[in-house]
């Protein structure tokens, strides 16, 4: 896949899809020189980089049961549905170790998502960046308006990356990959609708007035760039791996059986179209 991107969508729990697909990627030795993603799909992309198999089905299947990882407990604690420090710091650091080492040696490129509360826009961070701190920035990437607590790094306040650019081909356009294999976490045919809360969001965020435009516009965006999506797989200059019927399967999902399925679906998806994808890539 010499001239070719991968970009990652994030859904948080949905995320597990991209994972069967990213485990079956590594399985047959299917790399990119160019990776981007957000949220999920940032942090499914990191342990595919670290070379270490079925890592992420350990951390985001085995360990969603865990009360410290997705439950009221940790919102009522915290502020926080999903146990970020645990997430971020605890299973990475202690119960299912990361391999920092392979993960900063890898040679392909991995650009993460981020949004800037303070102006509402995209901030991207590149691994090969002097200083980048890859736990920090994914779990800003991985921070959802309402759930998770605003990000600091590098000076500025971030949160989730699909609040701003829900998935960055366009990114992956401007760094140079015109040819992009993508995965989506949701069916052809999905469409966001507008916020349903918007007077929440005006309220709770009323110290970011951008970021407040950015988060009651995420629908335009999103529909935007999967109308952009489908209309460059259809003129082949993009690959879509995307489940064929909606998902079973919620952002915040703890039932393992419903992720296992999912999982497996990414997996088998994945298995069938890498011949279609290889021809498409080409030599």
């Amino acid at each position: 896949m010499l001239a070719t991107g991968l970009v990652l969508e994030g859904g948080g729990m949905r995320g597990v899809y991209t994972a069967g697909v990213l485990e079956r990627f590594a399985e047959e030795n299917v790399y990119f020189p160019y990776l981007t993603g957000v949220s999920a799909g940032a942090c499914m992309a990191a342990s595919y980089l670290s070379r270490q198999r079925n890592r992420n089905r350990v951390v985001n299947i085995d360990y969603v049961s865990d009360p410290r990882y997705l439950s009221w407990t940790n919102y009522w604690r915290s502020r926080q549905l999903f146990g970020m420090d645990f997430i971020f710091d605890e299973i990475p650091n202690r119960l299912v170790p990361f391999d920092f080492e392979t993960f900063a040696a890898a040679e392909e490129q991995f650009v993460v998502g981020t949004t800037d509360c303070r102006t509402g826009r995209p901030v991207y961070f590149e691994k090969h960046e002097q200083g980048f701190d890859g736990l920090q920035v994914m779990r800003a990437s991985s921070s959802l308006p309402f759930i998770a607590p605003i990000v600091s790094y590098q000076g500025m306040e971030l949160l989730d990356g699909g609040i701003s650019d829900p998935i960055p081909v366009r990114r992956a356009e401007s760094d140079g990959y015109a040819r992009n294999v993508v995965i989506l976490t949701r069916n052809l045919g999905y469409r966001k609708k507008p916020n349903a809360f918007s007077w929440l969001v005006r309220r709770a965020y009323r110290h970011y007035p951008e970021l407040v435009r950015t988060m009651l516009r995420r629908h335009e965006v999103y529909n935007d760039t999967m109308e952009y999506i489908e209309r460059a797989a259809a003129n082949g200059s993009m690959f879509v791996i995307r489940p064929e019927v909606p998902l079973a399967v919620g952002r915040m999902e703890r039932n393992r059986d419903k992720l296992e399925a999912l999982y497996r679906q990414g997996y088998e998806d994945a298995g069938r179209l890498l011949p279609a994808m290889r021809e498409w890539a080409g030599p």
